[in-house]
């Protein structure tokens, strides 16, 4: 009995001194460095932009103007906005005499505060070896329109993308919605102006 069970001590003994033995096998896989789009991490910008400002009833024309922003973290950030536009009433003077506006063409102006979230960054790539960061975003906010020396609480809305074309500086393509009451046709009425942009933006 003692010499079994010392038998079986040995064999153990052997077995595991065997397992210990063998060589311990090392994958030979080269490991590929994964490189996650970033946004740059300046936080404050500066920008122009110019485009079309479509004004409910009043037909499409020219708009420009300045923003503002502040990047909170990488995914969220606000943005003032400032523009500026001329609206006519050419078309209602064709057919009634005088037209609505006081002049054929009026100034309208706005201004906004809104908050932006980037819900998809990624990147643009330039050919095979040229990569950029881009973001597809969407903003929202509150702000104030001035029009035929009226004054309208306005609610902004919209998407955009930006691509960056270096660490500090930025083009970007907005769509937005700018939504206010309006009154000039003899029934109050809520309006949506939309407006379509294209800009550069810096970062510092």
């Amino acid at each position: 009995m003692h010499i079994t069970r010392a038998l079986a001590l040995v064999l153990l003994t052997l077995a595991s001194a065997a397992w210990a033995a063998e060589p311990v096998i090392t994958p030979e896989v080269d490991r590929r460095d994964v490189r996650l789009p970033r946004i740059p991490s300046n936080d404050f910008t500066v920008g122009a932009f110019v485009g079309t400002y479509a004004t409910q009833n009043f037909g499409s024309s020219l708009v420009k103007g300045l923003r503002l922003g502040y990047h909170i973290t990488e995914d969220f950030f606000v943005e003032g906005n400032l523009g500026r536009s001329q609206v006519t009433d050419a078309s209602f003077r064709q057919i009634l005499p005088g037209g609505i506006f006081v002049s054929e063409e009026q100034k309208l102006s706005y201004y906004n505060m809104l908050a932006g979230w980037n819900f998809l960054p990624g990147e643009v790539f330039l050919g095979r070896s040229v990569a950029r960061a881009s973001a597809l975003y969407v903003v929202a906010g509150v702000g104030g329109t001035r029009f035929v020396d009226q004054k309208h609480q306005t609610i902004s809305f919209g998407l955009g993308a930006r691509v960056f074309v270096s660490d500090w500086a930025s083009l970007q393509v907005d769509l937005r919605d700018h939504r206010y009451a309006l009154d000039l046709l003899g029934k109050r009425q809520s309006t949506n102006n939309p407006e379509f942009t294209v800009g550069a933006t810096f970062h510092f």
